[in-house]
């Protein structure tokens, strides 16, 4: 599964585009007045929509070549603080999913996820720059009832629960290792952070199984 296109809301567009700069070294290829903001992150077009009277706060994971995760771990370092784990590490390596990630906050505070994962193979011969990120790989869906989205994305969407998370009442993963909705009870503490996780206005365009698909919650 392919995630093609992100949009989600920010508070301040220009603060967004700022820290994306900054940060990720990001220049947006679109802007439509104060309203809207267009990145290009590999093959996923993130669009950020600006909200007036609410901070939404997302999380989302950009997926990097095996060869550049640590180029880009410190790259990110040196710009902004990484968030530590419950071990005091602020690499967490997922035995269980075969990957590396590590976090970070954007100027929104969104949740955002530098992850690599080894079983897509991925090596990049150009040394670590923007055009290293491979696409927007994993964007978190917040509900009040995780089995019922999970169950929908299967049976009217095709999206396989992911077979390398085992799925739950409050936490279940769908997808493959190309792309993942993180499927998450409202409520519940974004890894590895306690900032709670609540719904906020998600348009998502993905690719899978050999069609195109749309999610707007």
């Amino acid at each position: 599964m392919k995630l093609l296109e992100l949009e989600i809301l920010s508070a301040s567009l220009s603060e967004t585009e700022r820290f994306y700069k900054k940060v990720l070294g990001l220049e947006p290829y679109q802007k439509e007045g104060r309203l809207l903001l267009f990145y290009r992150i590999g093959h996923t077009r993130l669009v950020f929509r600006y909200a007036e009277g609410i901070k939404p706060v997302y999380h989302f994971a950009i997926d990097l070549p095996n060869n550049r995760f640590f180029d880009c771990y410190n790259h990110i370092k040196q710009k902004v603080p990484l968030l530590p784990l419950e071990n005091g590490d602020d690499v967490a390596n997922f035995v269980n999913w075969d990957a590396r990630s590590f976090y970070f906050l954007d100027n929104n505070g969104n949740i955002l996820e530098g992850i690599t994962r080894y079983p897509n193979r991925t090596i990049a011969e150009e040394p670590f720059g923007p055009q290293s990120y491979i696409s927007i790989s994993e964007i978190g869906l917040v509900t009040n009832n995780v089995p019922e989205l999970a169950d929908s994305l299967l049976q009217e969407h095709g999206v396989p629960i992911f077979h390398r998370q085992p799925r739950s009442d409050k936490f279940t993963v769908s997808g493959d290792d190309e792309g993942l909705f993180i499927l998450a009870e409202k409520g519940r503490d974004w890894y590895p952070t306690g900032i709670k996780s609540y719904s906020f206005r998600t348009r998502v365009l993905y690719y899978d199984n050999g069609n195109i698909n749309h999610i707007l919650r």
